[in-house]
Parts: structure tokens; C-alpha cells; sequence
């Protein structure tokens, strides 16, 4: 076959040639061939016969050739990095390779006959509506994946110019998620790069290449001041040599330093930064620059100060606080372990502190506390504490005293005795002088003990030095302990108590010249289900401390009400008058008129018939309020007696304006009659004077027929004590007062 034949060509000549050679086998039949043309004839048809098999050979080459070109194609097409996409003119996916696939998150056959726009993140549907609008003008968007994730790619496509293909579209999408990322990164480090934190990049040997506008607010270093010098510029001298080293040696193993540092502006004024310092190193992990990121923080740190102050310091005297003195106490206590030496304790409270508040004011208590804290704050060796516990109460921590025990009680003592001099030195408080006195408890200690016995201790050996009196030092005593549980106990017995009904109220009748019954003392008890009856001297003095003496003077207030209402049904009671015992904090409750008024009027007894009995103490206390409080009580009928009279310092003008009815004889002068001249003359005065101010006048605690004589010699007017009668129940005292009125009826003296 001619070379310059294709193989269509060649297809078509052998064609005609065919053609041919029927036709003339058709003349075959009409016209007879002789033996030369045959031969010539079949000759030519061998010759053809040849040349078409030699074409045959040539298209099967050539078919061969084509099958190898479509797979290449279909190979570098399919596993191309880039992803391929031939749309339909509608945008429905025909056909797509394998990174196209991956990009849209979907296998490639399921792709087939989806909207392209079915993979377009929502937001960016415009932009794939504008690519299409504009011919195809690269675009970028993401794509979003079946897993709901997102990839970015760059957009682009060619229509396909083929005839058979004129409405197809090959879309190509080139994966530029790395890129996006990194341009993100770049963005937002430009950002953090421009932000509030100072920011200074060095190379590897601390030398400054870059700061941002941060770094010169911060330090008032520019740009062109900073760049080729390095950090120790702004070094302020607060920090020692030691604190650099370690810095160095924490970047260098972590590749990370964070802590807070002193600095120096440029203008020499030093301010607090928190400073965070990042090693950036290459692939071999060789450092290659440093990234300083820094805020300033003196406000911080002022506040920070501010706070401590607040927390472990006392506002008033400027001395560490209960909290800071017991984390204190906790260390020594440790440190004796490994020193074997003793420590010491001194709970201080200054005596008579609420008096200067009262008489002098607020102001002069406070300038007072300062004063002192002053003093004690020069008085201790370095390494000592002294603090404030709150109130008018100090503490002070002695530590490495000695190693015995004894010694160190010794050492202790001394210098308790010192603290007790020095106070009393004056203070100068304003325009006056003031004598202070302290009352000292004092608690040793060591390894063994914890803390929170040391304090106890401590403060029950300073309320002990109170209770004796003030002005002196007591050590703590077990017994001081077994004193203050028995306390512990009682106060919770007595709530009990007031909860479950277990006071009873009993009477001591109360007679005249006739030792006739005129009346009786409302004496209150204790019937302990456990101990059996307790007198009030057991508990009335911590009733008076814990407040529970005003629902306890309450109670009995309305029994004896509620007594005298009940006496009124009878001839022989209706008459008698019931005394009760009325507290200072109980009188002193603001409401106590209107509360006494109401406990009247719901009982529906007689007030004529009932008489308070306070103490001279508490009727001088506050005079003014005394009085008003006294005649608006006196205005419902109720009558008093003035408790105690001439164990105080009454005044006889205060008794003058006072509301009294009656005066009681204290049994202290009665109980050494007529043997005492000086109790004898006492009483002799006090009856006198009850007698020039209209006053019946009552002597307690007779026990012998000498003191009554005496006394009625002498013209008092009643009379109390074993002598006529114990404190009764009211079983008791109903057979004793049926009694009395029937020998008074009978003209018999009892």
C-alpha cells in the first residue's frame, strides 16, 4: 500500500477494486477469456489479495495504538493531583477523577449526575454563580464534604470545543486548603502581632529584630532605639543574677520561660510585666529566634498587694492578722522537730478596754490599739510575730526558746513580767494620759502539739488571768481545760433545758413585825434530769453571759403571773405580793415595758401584787434611762425593790428620784449580827434611811432569833430567811401559807 495513504483511503480503493473485479467476473459470463487473461486476472487478484491483508496488519497496528493512547490518557486523567470535573451544560457532574473525588468527599461513581452546587459551601454559592456568569473567570470557594467538613480550592474551566461535545464543561479544582490555612495563620499572627501585649522578637543570641507598637507604648522604646540591642536594656536591677540564669536554663531545656519580672522603661521607671519567652527552632531543633510576648501588670501587682495586706494584715494596726499568725504558728511548730527547741504563745487582752470606749469615744479605743500595737512591735526580737486577734486581743509567736521545758517557762515568765512593765508606762492619747493593763495567757509548745490546742490554750489561760482580776500572766493549767468543758456542757444543758420545760419556780415567804406572810421571793431551779435540782448560783452567772437569761427571766415573770392570778380564788393568798429577780440585760431589752405590760394583761393578774427586784448596780448603770423605764413600769401599778442595797455606791439623791417602794438589806450585813459593830451601824443607817424616805425597808438571809431581834429593834419593816422558811415548791408552800393563816386567825404568832 502506498505510504501516502491513510488507512481509509486505502479502505476505499480496494473497494472500487473489488467492484471491479465482480463486474468483470459478470463479463465472464458473455465473453469467453483466454488462458493469458485468466492468468492475469487471478495474478491481480492475488496481488490485491496481499495488499489487504498487508492493511489488515497495518489498522490492527494502528487500532493497538490507540487503545495504549486511551489508557494513558485515562491514567493521567484520572490519577492527575488536580481535580477534573466534565459538567453538562445543567452543571450535573458526568464524569470526575479521583482527586476530584476526594475534594468533593464523595466515590466517583456516585458523583454521576449530581449538581456541582450540591458540594458549595452555602456561603459561597454566589461566588460559583458569578464564576459561571463571567466565562469561567478563576474563582475560589470551598467545597463542602459529605463528613460536613470544608476544603478551599481555586476554580477554573474550559469548554470542551469537540462537535460531539460542544455543551460539556471540564472543571478544574486545585486544592488550596494549605494555603488558605497559612495565609489565616499569617493574618492572625499580624493581628496578635499588632495587639495590647507587647511583642519583641530576638535572633538566637537575644538580639532585638522586630517589636510591635505594643513593645513602645509599654517601654516608650521606638523602633529605631531598640532594634540591634538587646533585652538587658530594660533590666531594673530588682532581679539577681541567679534569676537570669534560671531563666536561660528553662528556655534552653523547654523552649519556654513564663514569669512574672521587673523591667525599666526608658524614662527609668520600673513596672511589673508578666513575660512569656518562646524558643522558635528549625527542623534540626536548633533555636533560631526568640518571641517575647509581655503585658504590664503593676496595678496587677498593686492590687495583688493590696489583697495580701487585706488578707493577712490588720486594716487598724498594720500587724499580721489571726490567718497570717496561725500559718506562722504552723511553720514553728515544724521547725521544732528539727530544732528540738520550744516555742511559746501570749494571748494579750487589754483590762477595762470597753471602758475607755464608753467614756472617751471610738476613736480613743482605736488610737489606743495602734499605740499598743506599736509598742509590742518593738518589744519582740526579729523572727517573732505579733499580730492582732481582733478586737482589743493581741498574740504573740516566741520561737527557738530552749530545749527544756522548764527553762523555757522560765524565759517565758520574764518576759510576760516585761510586757506587764512596759504597758505600764501611759500612753498618750490625744490630750490625755492613759494607764493601760494587760491580762496574759501563755501556752508553750512543740512538735506535739497542733495548733488549734496551742490557741485554745492560750486563750483560756488569758480569760483565767481576766477572771482573777486582770493585770497579771497565767500559764494554761489542764484544769483550766476541765473547767471550760464543764462550761462547754452546762451552756448546752441550759438550752435543753429552756427547750424542755425543766426550771421550777420556788417561793421563800416574806414576813412582817407579826411574822405574818406578806409575801415571797420567786427563787427559780434547775431540775436536771440527770444531776436533780441546781441552785441559780451554778447557773444564773452563765445564763447572764449567754444571753439565755432573758427568755429564763421571761419564764418566770409569767409563772409568777400566772401564781398570783391562781392565788386570787383563795382568801388566805389573795393578799400576797411575789418578788422577782429581774437581770440587767433582761431590763435593759428595749421592749421590756411593753413585753412585761402584755405578760400582765395575758395572765390577768393583779400588778399591784407583783414587785421587781433590781440590783444597785443595775439601777445606777444609766440613771436617766433607769428612771424613765422605771416610771412607765410603775404607771401599770408594778412596785420595786432596789436588791443588794449598800453593797454599791448608791447615790442618796439617784434614791431621792427613783420610783423604790422597798429596800432589801443585804444578807452580807445581816449574817454577823449583832456581833459586828460595823454591819450593826450599817444596817442601823440603811433602816433609817428607808424609813426618812418612805421606803419599807426588808433584811434577807436571817438565820437566828438574834438577828431578827435586832433588826426589829431597830425598826425594819419585813423579813427573809431560814429563820421563817426555806425556798418552798408551791406543794410546799400551799400547806405553809394555809398554816400561817390560820394561826393568824387564830391571834397565835407563828
Amino acid at each position: 500500500m502506498p505510504k501516502h495513504l491513510s488507512p481509509a483511503n486505502d479502505a476505499q480503493v480496494l473497494r472500487h477494486k473489488a467492484e471491479e473485479i465482480v463486474r468483470g467476473n459478470e463479463l465472464l459470463t458473455t465473453n469467453t477469456l483466454s488462458p493469458e487473461e485468466i492468468s492475469r486476472v487471478l495474478h491481480e487478484l492475488q496481488v490485491h489479495q496481499i495488499e489487504l491483508e498487508m492493511q489488515n496488519d497495518e489498522l490492527r497496528k494502528i487500532q493497538s495504538e490507540l487503545d495504549a493512547e486511551r489508557e494513558d490518557y485515562f491514567d493521567l486523567y484520572n490519577l492527575a493531583p488536580i481535580g477534573y470535573c466534565t459538567l453538562n451544560e445543567e452543571g450535573e457532574i458526568l464524569q470526575a477523577n479521583r482527586a476530584a473525588s476526594s475534594l468533593l468527599g464523595a466515590d466517583q461513581d456516585k458523583l454521576i449526575h449530581h449538581q456541582i452546587t450540591d458540594f458549595i459551601f452555602g456561603e459561597d454559592q454566589d461566588i460559583y454563580y458569578f464564576f459561571r456568569k463571567h466565562f469561567f473567570k478563576p474563582c475560589e470557594l470551598r467545597l463542602m464534604k459529605e463528613n460536613q467538613t470544608c476544603c478551599w480550592v481555586q476554580l477554573s474551566a474550559n469548554r470542551l470545543e469537540k462537535a460531539q461535545r460542544n455543551n460539556t464543561i471540564c472543571l478544574i479544582l486545585n486544592d488550596i486548603t494549605e494555603r488558605k490555612e497559612a495565609e489565616e495563620e499569617r493574618r492572625i499572627a499580624a493581628i496578635a502581632f499588632e495587639s495590647q501585649a507587647g511583642m519583641v522578637i530576638t535572633d538566637a543570641q537575644g538580639v532585638i529584630l522586630r517589636i510591635n507598637p505594643a513593645f513602645t507604648r509599654l517601654t516608650n522604646y521606638d523602633q529605631k532605639e531598640i532594634v540591634g540591642q538587646t533585652m538587658r536594656v530594660l533590666k531594673s536591677g530588682r532581679h539577681d543574677k541567679l534569676f537570669y540564669q534560671q531563666m536561660w536554663k528553662t528556655l534552653k531545656e523547654s523552649k519556654r520561660w513564663q514569669g512574672e519580672i521587673w523591667n525599666k522603661r526608658k524614662n527609668g521607671q520600673i513596672y511589673a510585666e508578666l513575660l512569656t519567652i518562646t524558643a522558635v527552632t528549625d527542623a534540626n531543633e536548633k533555636i533560631t529566634h526568640y518571641i517575647g510576648n509581655f503585658s504590664d501588670i503593676t496595678k496587677d501587682k498593686e492590687a495583688e498587694a493590696v489583697i495580701h495586706r487585706l488578707a493577712y494584715y490588720d486594716p487598724l494596726t498594720k500587724l499580721p492578722n489571726r490567718r497570717l499568725f496561725q500559718e506562722r504558728l504552723n511553720q514553728a511548730i515544724i521547725s521544732t522537730e528539727r530544732s528540738q527547741l520550744f516555742g511559746a504563745i501570749f494571748f494579750l487582752d487589754l483590762d477595762n478596754f470597753k471602758g475607755l470606749n464608753d467614756t472617751r469615744g471610738h476613736d480613743a479605743g482605736d488610737l489606743l490599739l495602734i499605740e499598743v500595737a506599736e509598742r509590742l512591735r518593738t518589744m519582740i526580737r526579729e523572727g517573732d510575730t505579733v499580730a492582732r486577734q481582733g478586737g482589743d486581743e493581741f498574740i504573740i509567736l516566741l520561737q527557738n526558746l530552749k530545749t527544756d521545758i522548764q527553762e523555757t517557762a522560765y524565759l517565758a515568765k520574764q518576759i510576760g513580767d516585761k510586757l506587764l512593765t512596759e504597758m505600764n508606762d501611759p500612753f498618750l492619747l490625744k490630750d490625755f494620759e492613759y494607764y493601760c493593763k494587760l491580762s496574759i495567757g501563755i501556752e508553750l509548745f512543740n512538735k506535739d502539739n497542733t495548733a488549734e490546742d496551742i490557741f485554745k490554750h492560750a486563750d483560756i489561760a488569758m480569760y483565767q488571768a481576766k477572771k482573777s482580776g486582770g493585770n497579771q500572766l497565767l500559764f494554761f493549767d489542764p484544769k483550766m481545760q476541765h473547767a471550760l468543758d464543764l462550761r462547754s456542757t452546762m451552756e448546752y444543758e441550759l438550752k435543753q433545758a429552756l427547750e424542755s420545760n425543766q426550771f421550777r419556780l420556788y417561793y421563800q415567804p416574806q414576813i412582817d413585825n407579826l411574822q405574818r406572810v406578806t409575801g415571797v421571793e420567786a427563787l427559780i431551779r434547775w431540775e436536771h434530769p440527770q444531776r436533780g435540782l441546781i441552785l441559780p448560783d451554778e447557773f444564773i452567772p452563765l445564763s447572764e453571759e449567754t444571753g439565755f437569761i432573758i427568755p429564763m427571766g421571761q419564764w418566770v415573770l409569767q409563772s409568777a403571773c400566772a401564781q398570783l392570778k391562781a392565788w386570787e380564788a383563795d382568801e388566805h393568798t389573795r393578799h400576797l405580793r411575789i418578788s422577782v429577780n429581774v437581770s440587767a440585760r433582761q431590763f435593759r431589752q428595749k421592749d421590756f415595758v411593753t413585753l412585761l405590760e402584755k405578760t400582765l394583761e395575758m395572765s390577768g393578774a393583779n400588778p399591784e401584787l407583783l414587785k421587781l427586784e433590781l440590783t444597785e448596780s443595775l439601777v445606777l448603770e444609766n440613771v436617766q434611762d433607769t428612771i424613765e423605764k422605771m416610771d412607765a413600769i410603775n404607771r401599770l401599778g408594778v412596785h420595786f425593790s432596789m436588791d443588794d442595797f449598800g453593797t454599791g455606791y448608791s447615790s442618796l439623791s439617784y434614791l431621792a428620784k427613783l420610783p423604790l417602794n422597798q429596800i432589801k438589806i443585804d444578807r452580807s450585813f445581816v449574817r454577823n449580827l449583832p456581833e459586828n459593830k460595823n454591819d450593826a451601824m450599817i444596817v442601823r443607817t440603811i433602816i433609817t434611811m428607808g424609813i426618812g424616805l418612805e421606803m419599807n425597808v426588808i433584811a434577807e438571809g436571817i438565820e437566828t432569833l438574834e438577828q431578827f431581834e435586832f433588826l426589829e429593834a431597830h425598826g425594819c419593816h419585813a423579813y427573809q430567811g431560814y429563820l421563817f422558811g426555806h425556798p418552798l415548791d408551791i406543794d410546799t408552800l400551799s400547806i405553809y401559807l394555809l398554816d400561817n393563816w390560820k394561826r393568824q386567825q387564830k391571834g397565835v404568832r407563828p
